[in-house]
């Protein structure tokens, strides 16, 4: 970096001059905001006496899973597969590598931004035979709105904290002269409300049972910056 030229008036140090002292402040924010999306995760299992017929029974119910899930349409915003498994189960007596039967499961991971289909959705999940249901996790996007106004408020307090201590010294902020963020974001992303886990029995029940009644979890959103401004030279 080229040093300043010895005439310049105002000297760019670490800790400002007399002429233009510096002032560092911290400025923060915390917001409590309605989740955005809330995610679930749906395990498909199975068991047969051949590994066939494991694999056919799960490729079946894992189409019947991810159909239903389809009709909700766009309340569903992701719909993902995840981790597929076929494993042998052997038989605890006996001599010798002897399969007692193969375990199948499989793992779908869906994002949901209509709350009242949320329920109704896992619920009949959880209806379903050998079908476990996890969640649901609230979330806000990335990108949501709520993290920007967090950011805003944050650079508004320091500026306000900065302005108040030249205030208490009966002078005034002249320049801003670094503005640094250091975290703004969900501190909690996809927190589990409670993580409702469901897991149906190995029958159908008779009658559909009723959706759940599902409270969306309040989402915190944390800003924080580090400002540092010049201010007119106080009279002490």
């Amino acid at each position: 970096m080229t040093p300043p030229p010895a005439d310049d008036p105002h000297p760019a140090v670490p800790y400002g001059t007399p002429e233009a002292p510096r002032i560092a402040v911290r400025g923060e924010a915390r917001l409590e905001v309605d989740p955005e999306i809330a995610r679930i995760v749906v395990t498909v299992t199975t068991r047969g006496k051949d590994r066939r017929t494991a694999l056919d029974d799960l490729t079946r119910r894992n189409t019947t899973t991810l159909d239903l899930i389809k009709t909700y349409g766009d309340a569903v915003e992701r719909l993902e597969t995840g981790a597929f498994s076929i494993s042998p189960e052997l038989k605890e007596k006996g001599r010798g590598e002897r399969i007692h039967a193969y375990h199948g499961r499989v793992h779908i991971t869906a994002e949901l931004t209509d709350f009242t289909a949320l329920g109704e959705l896992t619920t009949r999940l959880a209806d379903q035979e050998l079908t476990r249901v996890d969640g649901p996790a609230w979330a806000l996007r990335p990108d949501s709105p709520a993290h920007r106004k967090a950011r805003q408020q944050a650079v508004k307090e320091a500026v306000q904290r900065a302005r108040e201590y030249a205030e208490a010294l009966g002078t005034s902020l002249a320049a801003l002269v670094e503005l640094a963020d250091i975290g703004a974001e969900n501190h909690e992303p996809y927190a589990v409300a409670g993580n409702a886990r469901m897991r149906s029995a190995a029958f159908a029940a008779e009658d559909a049972a009723a959706a759940l009644d599902l409270e969306p979890q309040r989402q915190r959103v944390y800003a924080q910056v580090n400002a540092r401004f010049t201010m007119a030279p106080p009279r002490l």
